[in-house]
């Protein structure tokens, strides 16, 4: 399983805040997030790979594209996977906030738990649909090679249940990155984490 983060989002700010998708923030992608996803094209086009999934929000489905028509596949929408919910942080918010190191950011990384955030989705909740979302692929594609357009946060999870890390260990993959993990029934190998080769010229 290839879980490529989507490429770099169109940026928000406090008086032109992204649109909303059930409350979470869901933006376009930035036009140096669609060079991104070329780029994703480009090293994975000639690749075996026998399926695409993406999440409920839209820059996961834009990343996707490019390597979608050079494949000639249709993306299936998994929305176990969709980014983690920042409650009253959503968007711009987080963002803002982590920049200027506020008391609630801070405990949040000493913590690494993104519920320390006010109204956040509860870190077992995001742990335990990450799992169904990942083990649903795997299960629906045996032996085969699946790429997954997904967001920083659910590879993070991702990550740490594969090799029973803390839930912070791998947060902050870069925007069209790749990381991989096999999955063989409950046994999730790690094979690479944030490959960012094809970004770079």
């Amino acid at each position: 399983m290839l879980l490529i983060r989507h490429g770099e989002s169109a940026p928000a700010s406090e008086h032109r805040p992204a649109e909303t998708v059930d409350g979470q923030s869901d933006p376009d992608l930035d036009p140096v997030g669609e060079e991104q996803a070329r780029r994703v094209a480009g090293r994975l086009g000639g690749a075996s790979i026998d399926a695409i999934y993406v999440t409920s929000l839209r820059r996961t489905a834009q990343t996707a594209a490019p390597l979608a028509a050079a494949l000639g596949l249709s993306p299936v929408v998994e929305p176990d996977l969709r980014e983690v919910y920042l409650g009253e942080w959503e968007g711009f918010t987080f963002r803002k906030n982590v920049a200027e190191r506020h008391p609630t950011s801070v405990e949040m990384f000493t913590q690494q738990r993104w519920d320390v955030i006010p109204g956040a989705e509860p870190m077992a909740q995001f742990r335990e649909r990450v799992r169904s979302g990942i083990t649903r692929i795997a299960k629906a594609h045996p032996d085969q090679t699946v790429a997954v357009v997904v967001h920083g946060g659910v590879i993070g999870m991702a990550m740490a249940l594969a090799c029973g890390a803390t839930n912070f260990a791998f947060v902050g993959a870069d925007n069209a990155s790749i990381s991989e993990v096999v999955v063989d029934a409950d046994r999730w190998l790690v094979r690479r984490f944030n490959d960012t080769a094809h970004l770079t010229d």
